[in-house]
């Protein structure tokens, strides 16, 4: 296949001491860009995008894609540890890493959080080398109808599928949504739920609110369980790696799934939050530990990460091939291109050959140096938890205030995470979920523009939702996910009937 031949030049590109060296630099930076809360990925690359254009384009497409990996890999470290996601994608990786971590299980979650990662993002870069035309010939498929009915099927799927009250799932969603529209209307341009405050024209960012929600409200709940200042057992054997890689083999078919739904919110796009809260839902679906999720589950930290690295990855495909970025990181990464002279699309794969193969090949290495590093550096960040919470807590409220005025540079925004901070705590003292909460902010806005957009196509016909195979299917299955719980009473009793004898 002349893939492979091609892929074999392209190691010889990116197989360079310096391409190397440069591999492992933006690794580090990556993670430590993922670690610190309101920094984030995108904005990684932004600041440091300007410093690779004295760089040929090759040196610096390498240095900043690592950097990717790396704040990739980074988000789940405080996600685990701390209960602070460091990245969006992050969110769902909590809901069982926080809690193997306060079990004395803390390298066995990051284990498997970089485990997952890493298979993830290496079956996508093998997807981006084989089936790149196939795969960006599907994207083109997805207008806003199909869009709208990836955003429901997920919807659907924590209130049809959540272990819990689905009225409280609803309340939450319902709330997430509201802070969603806060800010200026993306088709009108007027104001909504901005109560005359400047600061609030902008919308509420995100990532003040899981920072509220996690990090400040986490905070508020060990303050009362009894002030307990003592640090937790955290085992810093270098053999629980190997540990936890002889389990992993266990959840073959969650890697499966998880890898399949990243792949493809990445390629759609529909992003690597999508991807992980999807992810995390259907393994808990299929789960034959479906108790254990929200306990401590090595399952519900494999499939968010893998879900989450895998759309990540796919995300530079579509950029590659058409030009059309599938996040935000990609976006950025569109702009260094054109700016170092290159132009995005399928002549690229032609005129700029060593270009893009040695981008793929580092792909292939920049995920390896990325695991190595985080796995070599597990012992550390297990240890942290041996720390005294009395000097945990301080620093942690640190960073989140840090990460929350670096959003946008106001000091509003650190009020707005203590706020959150307060109803985080009461939320969960009233055991209503926060998943749906952050999925429904996340991706409100942009299930609100699809729906919109896709109204205006129908001129308000409902019909759109099933006038192809693609978004037919999608919403057939959404709606089924969302009426599971009925549909799962009501089969046993008509099979109860059939069975009785006449």
């Amino acid at each position: 296949m002349e893939e492979i031949g091609y892929l074999m030049h392209g190691f010889s590109v990116a197989l360079t001491w310096n391409h190397v060296m440069l591999m492992f630099v933006g690794v580090v930076l990556g993670i430590l860009i993922g670690v610190l809360p309101g920094l984030g990925g995108p904005n990684g690359v932004a600041i440091l995008l300007p410093l690779t254009f004295s760089m040929t384009p090759t040196a610096g497409i390498i240095l900043l894609s690592c950097l990717y990996w790396g704040a990739l890999f980074g988000g789940a470290i405080t996600s685990i540890l701390f209960n602070i996601p460091g990245e969006p994608w992050s969110v769902a990786t909590t809901f069982d890493g926080y809690p193997m971590a306060q079990r004395g299980r803390a390298g066995e979650a990051l284990t498997t959080a970089f485990s997952g990662s890493f298979v993830g993002a290496f079956f996508s870069v093998v997807l981006i080398t084989f089936l790149a035309p196939l795969v960006a010939k599907f994207a083109l498929q997805f207008g806003p109808p199909e869009f709208f009915a990836v955003y429901l099927l997920t919807f659907c799927s924590f209130v049809g599928m959540s272990k819990g009250s689905p009225f409280k799932t609803l309340i939450v969603m319902m709330l997430g949504f509201a802070l969603a529209t806060i800010g200026m209307d993306t088709i009108t341009g007027g104001l909504r739920l901005t109560f005359g405050l400047s600061d609030l024209l902008r919308g509420v960012d995100f990532l003040i609110v899981v920072i509220g929600l996690f990090g400040i409200g986490e905070i508020l709940l060990t303050m009362e369980e009894g002030l307990s200042f003592r640090g937790k057992s955290a085992g810093i054997n270098l053999k629980v790696v190997l540990q936890t890689w002889v389990q992993l083999p266990r959840y073959w078919a969650t890697l499966i799934r998880s890898f399949v739904v990243g792949a493809w919110l990445g390629v759609t796009p529909g992003g690597a939050t999508a991807a992980s809260f999807m992810g995390y839902g259907i393994a808990q679906r299929f789960s034959k530990e479906k108790d254990q999720f929200g306990k401590g589950s090595m399952e519900g930290v494999l499939a968010p990460e893998t879900a989450a690295h895998a759309s990540g990855t796919m995300a530079l495909l579509p950029m590659l091939a058409l030009g059309i970025p599938g996040s935000a990181t990609a976006a950025v990464l569109l702009g260094g291109l054109m700016v170092w002279g290159l132009q995005p699309g399928p002549m690229l794969f032609t005129d700029q050959a060593d270009f893009v193969w040695g981008l793929i090949a580092s792909m292939y290495l920049g995920n390896i140096a990325g695991l190595i590093v985080v796995l070599s550096t597990v012992p550390l960040f297990a240890a942290i938890l041996r720390i005294p919470f009395s000097i945990v807590a301080p620093v942690i409220i640190l960073l989140c205030a840090i990460g929350a005025y670096a959003v946008h540079s106001a000091m509003f925004d650190v009020w707005l995470m203590v706020g959150f901070g307060v109803l985080g705590y009461v939320l969960k003292k009233l055991d209503y979920p926060l998943a749906p909460m952050i999925l429904a902010m996340v991706l409100g806005d942009r299930a609100e523009d699809a729906f919109r957009q896709t109204m205006m196509l129908s001129h308000g016909g409902m019909s759109i939702l099933w006038s192809n195979y693609l978004v037919g299917t999608i919403s057939t299955l959404a709606l089924l996910t969302l009426l599971w719980p009925i549909i799962s009473r009501i089969l046993p009793k008509r099979k109860a009937i059939v069975e009785v004898p006449a």
